[in-house]
């Protein structure tokens, strides 16, 4: 289920690269912030601490109700990085997932 939710996710961040009307950006905020905190939910209990404070710090930066200003261009590296960052985990949640099979 979490390797949906950050597909989904790293999704809806990479499309934030268009030039698409405000509606979508919030969707986004609001999608981020249910999103990671799920993620966040999930790593505190699997005992991830590390993965729960990264999800829960970007659940804070993503939320839409007291917005941070970065402008349009600083979003975007973020936005790219945030989508990367999402689908790495997924690799390497796999990886571990098969190494603790052997």
């Amino acid at each position: 289920m979490s390797n949906t939710v950050k597909i989904i996710l790293s999704i809806l961040l990479f499309i934030c690269l268009a030039d698409l009307p405000y509606g979508y950006y919030q969707f986004v905020r609001f999608a981020g912030l249910v999103g990671f905190g799920f993620l966040a939910y999930q790593s505190h209990q699997n005992g991830k601490e590390k993965e729960m404070f990264i999800f829960g710090a970007l659940a804070l930066l993503f939320q839409p109700f007291f917005k941070i200003a970065l402008g349009r261009p600083i979003w975007n590296i973020v936005d790219v990085i945030v989508g990367i960052g999402l689908i790495i985990s997924i690799f390497i949640s796999q990886k571990r997932k098969i190494n603790d099979k052997i």
